[in-house]
């Protein structure tokens, strides 16, 4: 399913994968790839959760595709989305050798690289892209069993973009990443607001529901759950519950 949202299209991809088109044909993509999303190879670890099906899936069309971490580095899955003049937007910290996959390292992939920190604001054609700190809080409850975050500061990013929407003008869409919900999220003006909600490695459905409710956005859609068992959650509930509170949400399972 494809949700229109000013002008704007956005496909939930699997996973953490989200397409983004903007009505003058620039199309976006956000951490494609892993676990078969995108080859047809996906499975469900429980039957009836609510996911995009695995498919195969390489229509080589995105001007632009962004990794926020090394979790979602997937090459390959970058071979089947960037066209052939992408530019590839990556986070200074993705370190393809380090990856225990087998991925192809930056340098062997035939696109534009762009190395990006916590702060930078990139003008990318008609794209405006913004990076943005991603990570758990150290004494928050996404630790692993000695206590130390899975996603550390520092080992990635989230992406909050501008595309240009319908009559010109723009619209704004945050995927936070693999992170909890932190308090600088709540300052920036999105209009998409496009959560992690399985929790366990990232914000769960509540924290996301009341990060929606604080930052106002003007539609929520969901990514990053369902994916394998410890992602799984209930969708239903997250969407009611940010429904209650007054803000539009859609899900794309």
């Amino acid at each position: 399913m494809t949700i229109r949202h000013d002008g704007l299209t956005a496909e939930w991809l699997g996973y953490a994968g989200l397409r983004l088109e903007s009505p003058d044909g620039t199309v976006v993509y956000v951490d494609p790839g892993r676990y078969g999303t995108l080859t047809g190879e996906w499975r469900p670890d429980s039957p009836g959760v609510g996911h995009p099906e695995a498919r195969d899936y390489r229509p080589e069309d995105g001007d632009l595709v962004l990794v926020t971490h090394d979790h979602h580095y997937d090459s390959d899955a970058i071979r089947r989305v960037a066209a052939e003049d992408a530019t590839l937007v990556v986070y200074n910290a993705v370190y393809p050798p380090k990856i225990d996959r087998d991925v192809e390292a930056l340098g062997d992939l035939p696109y534009e690289v762009i190395k990006v920190d916590e702060t930078d604001d990139l003008l990318l054609g008609n794209v405006i892209v913004r990076s943005v700190a991603g990570y758990n809080e150290p004494d928050g409850p996404h630790t692993d069993a000695n206590g130390d975050p899975f996603h550390p500061e520092g080992f990635g990013v989230g992406y909050h973009l501008t595309l240009p929407g319908r009559n010109a003008e723009d619209v704004t869409v945050f995927w936070p990443g693999d992170s909890d919900a932190l308090p600088g999220h709540t300052e920036l003006d999105v209009s998409l607001f496009c959560p992690p909600i399985g929790g366990s490695f990232t914000m769960n459905r509540e924290e996301a529901a009341e990060l929606a409710e604080a930052m106002d956005p003007d539609l929520v859609l969901p990514i990053h759950y369902n994916t394998f068992e410890a992602l799984e959650t209930d969708s239903g509930a997250f969407a009611a519950d940010v429904a209650k509170r007054g803000v539009p949400v859609v899900l794309d399972e």
